[in-house]
């Protein structure tokens, strides 16, 4: 697939993208960037409150002085921005931000091994952005719910599935997730 050259993995549930004019910068998750040289960020979006997707000290290393950051509540109460910097999102929704289309899904686990990780009562979000005449779906910390199965029908481009088994899917969910939403 074309276009995948403005994707790039950081480590694990960390990306950073860059606009199809190359002159807008997102990070998702931004964690473990310590001695990294990295871009400044003009959106930073968070997916849930565990450390290793909401890092302060990562999250200060991207951030330029007009970043806006894009969280659940929870998150932005823990953030000291003016409030015009900081836009608060909840499963289930469209948003315009600086010109960017995005949209939310909700992220959290089925399975009941692992509700106590990711409770569907956080409010705790998954991503579809669409830049670069695509859409690209981070789906955060997550298990495969039914709001994930819908996404088939969103034309998805790229799909950013977790796997690990403990807190997220395990393989064999996580491929049943991938044949189901049918990124191309």
């Amino acid at each position: 697939m074309e276009d995948l050259e403005n994707i790039k993995w950081l480590g694990h549930a960390s990306f950073f993208f860059i606009d199809e004019n190359g002159n807008r910068i997102y990070y998702v998750d931004p964690f473990d960037l310590k001695g990294r040289s990295l871009e400044k960020a003009d959106l930073i979006f968070i997916t849930h409150a565990h450390y290793d997707h909401f890092s302060p000290e990562d999250l200060s290393q991207v951030l330029a002085d007009q970043t806006t950051i894009i969280a659940p509540p929870d998150i932005l109460a823990k953030i000291d921005l003016p409030n015009e910097r900081k836009i608060e999102v909840s499963p289930n929704n469209s948003y315009e931000v600086k010109g960017f289309k995005f949209s939310t899904v909700p992220a959290y686990n089925t399975h009941p091994d692992r509700l106590q990780f990711h409770p569907r009562g956080n409010n705790w979000v998954g991503y579809i952005f669409e830049m670069n005449d695509k859409k690209i779906y981070h789906a955060g910390d997550t298990d495969f719910p039914p709001e994930m199965a819908e996404l088939k029908n969103d034309h998805i481009d790229v799909a950013l599935i977790p796997m690990g088994g403990k807190f997220t899917m395990d393989v064999s969910e996580a491929i049943e997730a991938a044949n189901t939403i049918a990124a191309k």
